[in-house]
């Protein structure tokens, strides 16, 4: 479990082929001086179990069903990555509740910079687009946000915006994204408990749930 908090930024080191999948190594010197084997470390919003570690860098596996959904799939040597720890029992929940199951992702169709923070405008799958409204949590590349304006149902394309501090800005990648660039969502366990609590309630006879 992860709060969404980024405790530091970290970059790809190293990518081996390991079977259908690949083996990350993830260079992020805080997260692995004290890193052990089998912990969970949420790499942009995947979470990963370490598999193995030096003083500033730990390994993981990361599976093809992975890859495909995320946007790790597309990540190379060099490419920035937000890192956050499992958060520990008795810590505070400074973010929202974050699993580290992506739920898909989304581009970037617009930044607009202000003088003290920046507004971003992500694409939305359709199939996620109830589960994300205004005021509302979301993870975007593992970094716990407010939802700050959403697409109406009528609209035909999803998206979303969030509004960015300068501290959000400086410590996670979000700060350099431009558009087009891809980034894994996950959006709130609660609203996802909900719907699917509502597939299962009997039809009534008037034909509504």
């Amino acid at each position: 479990m992860f709060t969404g908090i980024i405790e530091e930024i970290g970059e790809i080191a190293a990518i081996a082929p390991s079977g259908d999948g690949w083996r990350l190594t993830v260079r992020a010197p805080k997260a692995a001086s004290d890193a052990v084997h089998g912990e969970s470390i949420a790499v942009s919003g995947v979470c990963l179990t370490v598999v193995g570690s030096t003083t500033d860098t730990f390994d993981a596996d990361v599976m093809k069903q992975t890859l495909d959904v995320s946007a790790l799939g597309a990540v190379q040597v060099g490419t920035r990555v937000n890192i956050e720890k499992a958060m520990p029992v008795g810590a505070r929940l400074g973010g929202h509740i974050v699993q580290g199951h992506v739920d898909g992702t989304g581009s970037v169709l617009e930044v607009r910079p202000g003088d003290q923070w920046s507004v971003l405008r992500f694409s939305l799958p359709a199939d996620l687009a109830a589960l994300v409204v205004d005021k509302g949590s979301i993870s975007v590349a593992g970094t716990s946000l407010t939802v700050s304006a959403v697409s109406d149902p009528s609209e035909t394309k999803a998206w979303f915006e969030v509004s960015l501090i300068p501290e959000t800005l400086e410590a996670t990648i979000l700060g350099a994204l431009a558009p087009g660039d891809v980034v894994n969502l996950e959006t709130d366990i609660l609203a996802r408990h909900v719907e699917r609590l509502l597939a299962f309630r009997p039809v009534s006879e008037g034909g509504s749930r």
